[in-house]
């Protein structure tokens, strides 16, 4: 599950555009079925989305973007410090040697 700020926030939105109370809205509801979102709507408010969290939503992210709780995990992964990648070195200890024996 998302952070629970970030659900909060999302939820926040959600009820500010929809006029109707937060408590109202869960994190398990979906934006169109539940909550009767067209797709305009799931526009405007992943746009609102973008602006409140300072970040960009793809459009090919769209489509699992389905559920409060969906959005709420995409954004924080997406507000997530990018983690380091290790970067594999050869063990020189168990590397083999490419010089020829004399023999």
């Amino acid at each position: 599950m998302a952070d629970r700020a970030i659900v909060d926030k999302i939820i926040q939105a959600l009820a500010e555009y929809l006029k109707r109370d937060a408590s109202t809205i869960k994190a398990a509801h979906h934006l169109r079925d539940d909550l009767g979102l067209d797709s305009m709507a799931v526009i405007e408010l992943l746009y609102k989305i973008e602006e409140t969290f300072d970040l960009q939503i793809p459009d090919q992210d769209l489509v699992g973007l389905a559920t409060v709780g969906s959005v709420a995990s995409y954004v924080e992964g997406r507000l997530a410090p990018a983690k380091p990648t290790a970067k594999k070195t050869a063990n020189p200890a168990t590397a083999k040697s490419t010089k020829k024996r004399k023999a």
